[in-house]
Order: structure tokens, then C-alpha cells, then sequence
């Protein structure tokens, strides 16, 4: 598993050719016809999954919205993963790693794994992936992770958009099982209302024990 040399992948676009795309272009240039892109979301939560995309997607998509997810509001990030769903010609999975993973093997792994499990749920598996951030996956596959990949990078803007959606929508289910934590509207980050709602009536099964506040002291294990 390794990344091509960095000179492969120019930082200014071909003639001709949209500049958002030129990770995909330079990489079937050399021969890799499918490359997906990934990402994750819910790293940082102290409740639910974290949740992963890969996206293969055609070089002709187009959408004006196409974005990193965390800059849509609701309604545009929802319209965007409507259109990726719904294109033939787009391949996507999602997949995720469940909060006793998270706690056990801890969040950068637990990511990795869910990453891992999107790219090998894909229909069609890719030549090539490119990864939002520092870190790749454990595939079997050529990889690259991409800084700001998913501002920079087409199919992991849109593996952005569909881990989000997917996301919100398991903790807006989890709302209706634990309603006195407001799932539905923090989507298990550490707001106020969140941590008001932990210190009246402790941690549900969702939460991830591993993480600060909910990780007992030192002195509680020993």
C-alpha cells in the first residue's frame, strides 16, 4: 500500500481541465481507471459511530454544491447526497465502526477499520483511493492521504457529504431511543445541552466511554 511521489500530482491543473479534479485525471493518466475517494465523520463526538463514504465518481459529475460537508448547511448538504445517490453512474458505500470499537481500539483506528469496510463494500473495487487527511486505511490498494482532501479532492468531497448524512441520520434514530440527550440536534458532540443532559442522568449505551468526560479517573481502575 503506498501513495505515488508527490511531483505525480501537479499543483496546478492541465490546461483545459477542471482544476478540482486533477488528483483523478493525473491518477488515470497512469493507468488507474477507478479511484475512490474517503472520509469519515464523527471523530470527535462523545455518542454514536463514527461513519465512513467511499465515492467513485465520473469525471463529468458536476453539482454546485459539491463541497466539503462542513461547509453546506443542512438542506444543501442533504440535496447534494440525494444527487450522488441517485446517479448511475456514481459508486458509493457507506460503512462504519460501532462505539465498542471506538473504545477498544481508539478513534483514529476505528476510523481507519470503518474506512476500510466502505472501500471494500463498493460494487466495483477501485485501482487507487484517496483518503481525507494524514492517514490511510488498511487496504489492500494503492492509497494517498490528501491534507484538505476534502476541499480539494471531487469524490472525497462527496465520501464527506454521504458519511455526514449517514451519520446524522443514526443519531437522529438514537434520538428516539434515548430522547433526554437531544441526539437529534448535537449529533453527540459536547455542546452544553449535551453535557447538561450527561451530568442529569449519566452515559446510555452510545456513548463512548474512552473519551473525556465519560473516561473513569486513573484512580477508578486501579
Amino acid at each position: 500500500m503506498a501513495g505515488f511521489e508527490p511531483d505525480l500530482f501537479p499543483k496546478v491543473a492541465r490546461a483545459g481541465r477542471p482544476r478540482r479534479f486533477h488528483f483523478e485525471l493525473t491518477l488515470r493518466d497512469a493507468g488507474y481507471r477507478c479511484v475512490a475517494g474517503v472520509d469519515e465523520a464523527g471523530r470527535g463526538p462523545l455518542a454514536g459511530p463514527v461513519v465512513a463514504a467511499a465515492v467513485v465518481l465520473p469525471i463529468n459529475f458536476r453539482h454546485p454544491w459539491l463541497a466539503d460537508s462542513k461547509t453546506l448547511d443542512a438542506a444543501k448538504r442533504a440535496a447534494v447526497a440525494e444527487k450522488l445517490m441517485s446517479h448511475p453512474d456514481v459508486l458509493y458505500a457507506v460503512a462504519e465502526a460501532s462505539v465498542e470499537e471506538i473504545d477498544t481500539l481508539n478513534i483514529l483506528r476505528a476510523s481507519l477499520l470503518a474506512m476500510s469496510r466502505a472501500v471494500g463494500a463498493l460494487k466495483q473495487q477501485p485501482d487507487y483511493v484517496l483518503v481525507d487527511g494524514r492517514d490511510y486505511p488498511p487496504v489492500k490498494l494503492p492509497a494517498k492521504a490528501v491534507i484538505d482532501g476534502d476541499r480539494k479532492v471531487p469524490s472525497i468531497s462527496a465520501a464527506s457529504i454521504l458519511a455526514k448524512e449517514n451519520r446524522d441520520a443514526t443519531m437522529a434514530a438514537w434520538a428516539k431511543v434515548h430522547p433526554e440527550y437531544g441526539f437529534d440536534v448535537h449529533k453527540g458532540y459536547a455542546t452544553a445541552q449535551h453535557r447538561k443532559a450527561l451530568a442529569v442522568h449519566g452515559p446510555c449505551p452510545i456513548h463512548r466511554r474512552s473519551f473525556a468526560p465519560l473516561r473513569p479517573p486513573e484512580s477508578a481502575l486501579l
